[in-house]
């Protein structure tokens, strides 16, 4: 099966200051990217990323197919 990048994108903002937010891109390599699996697959990368950034709040988020200049 063909590896795909998958991209996500979270909105997060600091808990000490929410009206400073940012972006965060996660990419990874996912050999199924069905809506589902994104979905499964992006709330573990997420809950990672979560517990070592423990300033920040995590407000949204979405995947998808990485960007063409999605940052590896």
């Amino acid at each position: 099966m063909e590896m795909i990048m998958i991209e996500l994108l979270l909105s997060v903002c600091l808990i000490s200051n929410p009206a400073t937010c940012k972006e965060v891109s996660l990419n990874y390599m996912s050999d199924q990217v069905t809506p589902q699996q994104c979905m499964f697959r992006g709330q573990v990368a997420i809950s990672r990323w979560v517990a070592g950034h423990p300033k920040w709040q995590l407000t949204k988020w979405k995947c998808g197919a990485a960007r063409e200049f999605a940052k590896l």
